[in-house]
Protein backbone atom coordinates (compact mmCIF):
# COMPACT_ATOMS: atom_id res chain seq x y z
CA UNK A 1 0.00 0.00 0.00
CA UNK A 2 2.51 2.36 0.56
CA UNK A 3 4.82 1.76 -2.40
CA UNK A 4 1.65 2.28 -4.64
CA UNK A 5 0.93 5.77 -2.34
CA UNK A 6 4.79 6.54 -3.15
CA UNK A 7 4.52 5.77 -7.03
CA UNK A 8 1.24 7.74 -7.32
CA UNK A 9 2.78 10.76 -5.85
CA UNK A 10 5.79 10.26 -7.95
CA UNK A 11 3.65 10.28 -11.12
CA UNK A 12 1.35 13.57 -9.99
CA UNK A 13 4.97 14.98 -9.28
CA UNK A 14 5.71 14.58 -12.41
CA UNK A 15 2.97 16.01 -14.29
CA UNK A 16 3.58 20.06 -15.25
CA UNK A 17 3.15 23.20 -13.91
CA UNK A 18 0.40 24.05 -16.24
CA UNK A 19 -1.51 20.71 -15.47
CA UNK A 20 -1.26 21.40 -11.52
CA UNK A 21 -2.89 24.91 -12.17
CA UNK A 22 -5.55 23.32 -13.74
CA UNK A 23 -6.08 21.72 -11.35
CA UNK A 24 -6.08 24.06 -8.91
CA UNK A 25 -9.13 25.97 -11.69
CA UNK A 26 -10.74 22.78 -11.32
CA UNK A 27 -10.72 22.82 -7.68
CA UNK A 28 -11.66 26.81 -6.64
CA UNK A 29 -14.74 25.70 -9.49
CA UNK A 30 -16.07 22.55 -7.31
CA UNK A 31 -15.71 25.00 -4.02
CA UNK A 32 -17.92 27.50 -5.91
CA UNK A 33 -20.51 25.01 -7.13
CA UNK A 34 -20.86 22.99 -3.68
CA UNK A 35 -21.65 26.36 -1.97
CA UNK A 36 -23.80 28.10 -4.73
CA UNK A 37 -26.22 24.53 -5.35
CA UNK A 38 -27.75 26.09 -2.14
CA UNK A 39 -29.45 28.95 -4.20
CA UNK A 40 -31.20 25.77 -6.43
CA UNK A 41 -34.89 24.70 -5.69
CA UNK A 42 -34.58 21.45 -4.84
CA UNK A 43 -34.86 19.22 -1.52
CA UNK A 44 -32.76 19.54 1.42
CA UNK A 45 -31.46 15.86 1.40
CA UNK A 46 -30.71 16.62 -2.60
CA UNK A 47 -28.68 19.56 -1.29
CA UNK A 48 -26.44 17.72 1.03
CA UNK A 49 -25.89 15.30 -1.50
CA UNK A 50 -24.71 17.80 -4.37
CA UNK A 51 -22.46 19.37 -1.19
CA UNK A 52 -21.14 16.56 0.03
CA UNK A 53 -20.32 15.76 -3.90
CA UNK A 54 -18.83 18.68 -4.94
CA UNK A 55 -16.80 19.65 -1.73
CA UNK A 56 -15.03 16.36 -1.64
CA UNK A 57 -14.02 16.70 -5.48
CA UNK A 58 -13.11 20.35 -4.37
CA UNK A 59 -10.61 18.75 -1.51
CA UNK A 60 -9.35 16.30 -3.62
CA UNK A 61 -8.34 18.65 -6.09
CA UNK A 62 -6.79 20.65 -3.88
CA UNK A 63 -4.63 17.51 -2.35
CA UNK A 64 -3.80 16.62 -5.90
CA UNK A 65 -3.12 20.26 -7.25
CA UNK A 66 -0.55 20.62 -4.00
CA UNK A 67 1.37 17.25 -5.02
CA UNK A 68 1.49 17.98 -8.83
CA UNK A 69 2.40 21.75 -7.85
CA UNK A 70 4.98 21.22 -5.11
CA UNK A 71 6.75 23.75 -2.97
CA UNK A 72 8.19 25.32 -5.72
CA UNK A 73 5.62 25.42 -7.63
CA UNK A 74 3.22 26.70 -4.89
CA UNK A 75 5.62 29.88 -4.76
CA UNK A 76 5.50 30.45 -8.53
CA UNK A 77 1.71 30.21 -9.00
CA UNK A 78 1.61 32.87 -5.67
CA UNK A 79 4.74 35.04 -7.26
CA UNK A 80 2.51 35.30 -10.34
CA UNK A 81 -0.79 36.13 -9.14
CA UNK A 82 0.59 38.80 -6.92
CA UNK A 83 2.68 39.74 -10.38
CA UNK A 84 -0.71 39.96 -11.73
CA UNK A 85 -2.53 42.39 -9.20
CA UNK A 86 0.26 44.09 -9.16
CA UNK A 87 0.21 45.06 -12.52
CA UNK A 88 -3.40 45.91 -13.56
CA UNK A 89 -3.17 48.51 -10.54
CA UNK A 90 -0.12 49.69 -12.34
CA UNK A 91 -2.36 49.73 -15.61
CA UNK A 92 -5.24 51.44 -13.81
CA UNK A 93 -2.96 54.08 -12.06
CA UNK A 94 -0.96 54.91 -15.14
CA UNK A 95 -4.32 55.53 -16.54
CA UNK A 96 -5.73 57.96 -14.30
CA UNK A 97 -2.35 59.67 -14.57
CA UNK A 98 -1.92 60.15 -18.51
CA UNK A 99 -5.31 61.08 -20.85
CA UNK A 100 -5.31 59.21 -24.21
CA UNK A 101 -4.46 62.20 -26.03
CA UNK A 102 -0.81 62.15 -24.08
CA UNK A 103 0.27 58.31 -25.26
Amino acid sequence: MVKSARRVREWLGALSFRTGVVIAAACVCCYALSFLQMLLPIGVGAKGVLWATFYGLAKACQYTAILILGKEGMARLKSAVRQRGKSSGDVAARGAETSPAED
